[in-house]
């Protein structure tokens, strides 16, 4: 009982989102996500409140840890000044530090989010760009997108942001002084290491799956992979 519950305290958005919740269900009522998804952070909060190890763990393994958008509706509502918005920041955390992440379906996306997002960054120093938006992964782009990604630099080169070349712009090529201090602070931060964690677990997640590791076959399954069973009821 509370080994969960101790590791979640040691996490400041913890010691700051957790007062004493009376269960009042004002976060859900306002909660954006609770409409959409079967989610409702009074009972998140309710779980670990409770210390109680096994119910906490099927948090950590579960995908409605997930769904929050981190919007903060809850923070300025809660009339004993709880965050459920951070709890769930930190369940979210211990969930990866457990690699309990890679037992869920929407979990498994922080691996997509690391090899996209996360090494973009380390790349490129953005984000972000266009020439990262495959076609193939976001058919929500629409027809007219392929032709664009194939043709970027002649398409976004005519807005005179020196696009992907040295200068000044929004999209233009970061210098290697700033990229080395962009992986300098992943480093020392533990970014670096924390990103490795992610691919450590799921590389066995992948195999547990019947995949050759976490290669681009099981990239693309997290990516694409949407059971349809996440909507409200």
């Amino acid at each position: 009982m509370g080994k969960y519950f101790d590791m979640l305290m040691e996490d400041v958005r913890m010691k700051e989102g957790l007062t004493a919740c009376m269960n009042c269900g004002i976060c859900t009522g306002v909660c954006p996500a609770a409409e959409f998804y079967e989610y409702d952070p009074r009972q998140i909060v309710n779980e670990v409140q409770s210390q109680d190890d096994e119910r906490i763990e099927r948090l950590l393994k579960s995908d409605t840890i997930w769904y929050c958008g981190e919007c903060m509706s809850c923070r300025p509502r809660c009339p004993r000044g709880n965050t459920p918005g951070y709890i769930v920041q930190s369940l979210r955390t211990l969930s990866q530090r457990l690699g309990f992440f890679t037992e869920s379906e929407k979990g498994r996306q922080q691996f997509a989010l690391e090899r996209t997002v996360g090494q973009n960054i380390l790349r490129s120093g953005y984000c972000v760009r266009p020439d990262f938006v495959d076609p193939e992964l976001h058919p929500e782009q629409g027809p007219v997108w392929k032709w664009i990604h194939d043709n970027d630099k002649d398409v976004f080169g005519r807005f005179g942001d020196n696009y992907c070349r040295p200068g000044v712009g929004a999209c233009r090529k970061i210098d290697d002084r700033s990229m080395e201090e962009i992986h300098r602070i992943f480093e020392v931060t533990g970014g670096s290491a924390f990103f490795e964690h992610i691919e450590e677990c799921s590389d066995r997640k992948a195999r547990e799956m019947g995949f050759d590791g976490a290669g681009d076959g099981y990239f693309r399954e997290v990516f694409t992979r949407n059971s349809g069973t996440h909507g409200a009821k």
